[in-house]
């Protein structure tokens, strides 16, 4: 069975990070508008992380959702174990330009 894994693409030398298929579903709570202003242009798999959101949420702990069905509010989630060991991972590391693969 392939193992899923966040490949650094800003910085080849760091190792991938295996992660699970419930983590992967997970990275949009964390990566960055595909539109937003002055990033790279992004794969299909490709996933870019700010680093100053990323600090703040290795910081906190925690991160906030918006319902879809209340828009006007946002919801303080805390940071699961998985959710945790990312973000450390991309702060540690330096890492805000990932693609996801399976190996």
């Amino acid at each position: 069975m392939a193992r899923l894994y966040l490949v650094p693409l800003d910085l080849p030398t760091v190792p991938p990070l295996a992660i699970s298929l419930r983590l992967r579903n997970q990275l949009v709570y964390f990566m960055s508008a595909r539109d937003t202003p002055g990033l790279p242009e992004l794969g299909e798999d490709d996933f870019w992380f700010d680093s100053a959101e990323v600090a703040k949420w290795v910081d906190e702990g925690v991160f906030y959702l918006v319902s879809p069905l209340d828009t006007d509010n946002m919801t303080e989630v805390e940071l699961s174990e998985e959710q945790e060991a990312l973000l450390a991972w991309l702060h540690a590391k330096k890492v805000q330009h990932v693609r996801l693969e399976e190996r």
